[in-house]
């Protein structure tokens, strides 16, 4: 029996694939349906209610469980909501949860794994084969300090729900990530005026290109890196310049070496005056903010859009092969311990385009390696041998991305998935051999 720690997107298809191949599991929840952060009225969500995908449906869903035709390009938050708890119903996956259940501990045992959970004040204890955490990477908030003390209100986009909280005041708005971008062009309906305090420079992309979504372009011509990079910057410039541009600062990297901000509105409201582009802060002192240009300026609010740390407060952070100085724990594929065969970290990865089914394929592998580890297969054991020797190899695909924490788990989607690709072609080829059929529903 194996615990999947976890009822979001990653935590649905891992309990998927191990429903596939016949593995049995436990699902653990803190919430009391599924969905992770994508549902609102989840305490622990740090969803707020104009949010929408950043990546379109079709290179996002999951390829045996499509989205509906009438389904925007970019759902809403309440639509991809309703998607999950659709998806969790048609494979019956909701009656292998614990809900309202919070893990409190995770200990290794001579042979597997004792978890302890709490549900209604009342604890209990399991033991398990196995363990999938996919408990998510976006729920401890970073909050830096700022340099001085704030008399006004301060807040980090995990707090943010509704522009009302905005209304009539003086907003900085603090980052420049996707949600910090979204978060600015709604405040500049009910703020008395946004600012945006920028540290380091950032590619911006439209939504939507000649009536497409931009990421359903580009892939069909394998073009070399280095190419790649200089084209889609060249095309990016002339469809809507710099960010310079804009007041804003300019890359000092290459296209791909970070996360880009997918939004279409940002860049028009920075070029209309609502929304004033400031550089970092060197200074705050009550209301009043020092820029690091010598400018100052007062405000209201200031909402921290800095990103999450990742967080796993149940289990020892040795146990994940999780160096000190490490942005993130050091695991083959970011899934798989060099040493544990029954720990898998799910969904600790992060590349433009990869998508739920880019994690259920990750979810796959992992469920034919336990197949396989299980029956003792030739196909196990090497790949046994090859994480050992590969738990720090990064699939970069070649590019130099950013040294920063929120850069440690992130791959290359095509690298990626085509590793992802060949294990399991190979453990799936010794699970054939073996006489076992997949059926629609799981192993036969």
């Amino acid at each position: 029996m194996y615990a999947i720690i976890g009822a979001g997107p990653m935590g649905l298809c891992s309990a998927r694939q191990l429903q596939k191949y016949g593995i049995p599991f436990v699902g653990f929840e803190l919430h009391d349906n599924v969905g992770g952060l994508w549902d609102i009225d989840n305490p622990h969500s740090t969803m707020y209610d104009s949010a929408h995908l950043i990546s379109s449906k079709h290179t996002t869903e999951f390829s045996e469980f499509p989205m509906a035709s009438e389904v925007a390009p970019y759902p809403h938050h309440s639509e991809m909501r309703r998607y999950f708890r659709d998806y969790a119903r048609h494979f019956g996956l909701d009656s292998h949860y614990q809900f309202n259940t919070r893990v409190v501990s995770l200990e290794r045992q001579a042979k597997g794994w004792k978890l302890t959970s709490e549900q209604n004040g009342q604890t209990r204890e399991w033991q398990f084969d196995g363990v999938l955490i996919a408990n998510g990477t976006l729920h401890k908030p970073n909050r830096p300090n700022l340099p001085g003390q704030f008399e006004g209100e301060l807040l980090h986009s995990a707090d943010y729900r509704s522009p009302a909280i905005f209304e009539g005041k003086r907003v900085l708005l603090v980052g420049c990530g996707n949600s910090a971008c979204d978060i600015a062009v709604d405040a500049v309906h009910r703020a008395r005026s946004v600012d945006l305090s920028v540290r380091r420079g950032y590619y911006f992309l439209p939504k939507f290109l000649l009536g497409r979504p931009i990421d359903t372009f580009g892939g069909a011509i394998r073009l070399p890196r280095p190419f790649k990079q200089r084209l889609d910057a060249a095309l990016v410039r002339a469809l809507i310049g710099k960010p310079s541009d804009y007041g804003l600062p300019d890359p000092d990297y290459k296209l791909y070496e970070s996360h880009p901000v997918v939004n279409s509105l940002v860049l028009h409201h920075l070029g209309h005056g609502d929304i004033k582009p400031r550089p970092d802060i060197t200074g705050v002192d009550g209301r009043r903010v020092t820029f690091s240009d010598g400018r100052q300026a007062e405000y209201d609010l200031i909402l921290q859009a800095t990103g999450y740390k990742l967080d796993y407060p149940f289990i020892e952070r040795s146990e994940l092969n999780w160096p000190e100085r490490a942005g993130a724990p050091q695991l083959y594929l970011n899934i798989f311990h060099p040493e544990y065969d029954d720990l898998f970290m799910m969904g600790m990865v992060e590349a433009s385009g990869l998508g739920w089914q880019g994690r259920a394929e990750q979810a796959e592998l992992v469920a034919l390696y336990i197949r396989q580890h299980q029956a003792g297969s030739p196909a196990a054991r090497s790949f046994q041998r090859l994480k050992r020797e590969r738990a720090a190899l990064r699939l970069d695909g070649g590019y130099q991305y950013l040294e920063l924490e929120r850069m440690a788990y992130y791959v290359h989607k095509d690298s990626y998935r085509a590793s992802v690709a060949r294990h399991s072609a190979e453990l799936r080829k010794e699970l054939a051999s073996g006489g076992e059929v997949m059926t629609a529903h799981g192993m036969a």
